[in-house]
Formats: structure tokens, C-alpha cells, sequence
């Protein structure tokens, strides 16, 4: 269970203290409080600030992927991906030298590939991270573009 800064500053103030002595000093455990509130809060600021980067970090490592894929790049797609990554595409479960080959032909074919990654929900468990997103993008054709919006 977690406690909120508000909790334990009051906490700290009503273990300490008696009531009768509480309104004697009332501006002095009022103004401590808000300093213990401002620190407690500040330090849990402080801990968010990692791992928002480390979102923020995860996020960018998929649109790095993207960007990689678009310029049919594999020493990119490499310096991004686990050597052991795989995708599910085209019907099968394929590797990111594989699925670069896959966009190398469509490519060829006049295909153009955009993808964004939008309202990231990144998770993060130690060494591991996974993210969801809506992709929102196109696939254009000699013919036309078509936009497309999957997760």
C-alpha cells in the first residue's frame, strides 16, 4: 500500500504531538508539515524523473525501428533491435533482417510505409520493456493512399 506525502506529514505531526500542545504550536507543526509534505514530494518527483525517461527511451527505440524499416536499413534496424527480435508479419513470425527484406520488396513494388507510434503505454520490469500504441499511417501504392490506423 502506498502512502501519500499529506498522510505521513500528518502522521509524523499527530504521533508526536498532543492535542493540547497541537493548538499552542499550531503555525509551527502546520509550517513543518508543509515542509515535510514539500519533501517527501519532491523526492517521489525525483524518482518519476527515471522512469519517465526510460519511456520516453522505449518509445523512441520504436520509432527508430520505423525509421530503420523505412530506409530499408539494417545496420540501424540492428543497432535498435535485441538479436533475438522477431515480428509477426505477413503471416509468420519473421526476424528484422527478414522483415527489412519484406520492405525492400514492397519497396519495389511502388509500396510506401508511414508509422507513427501514438498514446504510448510503455511497461517497463527490470531489464525488459514492452509498449503499446496506435499506429496511425498510410500505405501508399501506385494507385493510391490509403490511411490506415492499427495497433
Amino acid at each position: 500500500m502506498r502512502i501519500g506525502a499529506a498522510q505521513v506529514s500528518r502522521s509524523l505531526i499527530f504521533c508526536l504531538v498532543r492535542p493540547d500542545t497541537m493548538t499552542k504550536y499550531r503555525t509551527f507543526f502546520i509550517a513543518t508539515a508543509l515542509l515535510v509534505t514539500r519533501a517527501i514530494g519532491a523526492a517521489a518527483s525525483d524518482q518519476l524523473t527515471p522512469v519517465i525517461n526510460d519511456q520516453i527511451q522505449v518509445t523512441e527505440a520504436v520509432r527508430s525501428m520505423f525509421a530503420a524499416l523505412a530506409a530499408e536499413d539494417i545496420a540501424k534496424l540492428r543497432a535498435v533491435i535485441a538479436p533475438d527480435f522477431y515480428a509477426f508479419e505477413a503471416g509468420g513470425r519473421i526476424t528484422g533482417d527478414a522483415l527489412v527484406g519484406l520492405i525492400k520488396k514492397a519497396h519495389a513494388a511502388g509500396k510506401v510505409y508511414v508509422w507513427t507510434v501514438n498514446e504510448p503505454e510503455v511497461h517497463i520490469d527490470g531489464s525488459m520493456a514492452w509498449v503499446t500504441y496506435i499506429n496511425r499511417g498510410s500505405i501508399t501504392d501506385v494507385a493510391e493512399t490509403k490511411i490506415v490506423i492499427w495497433l
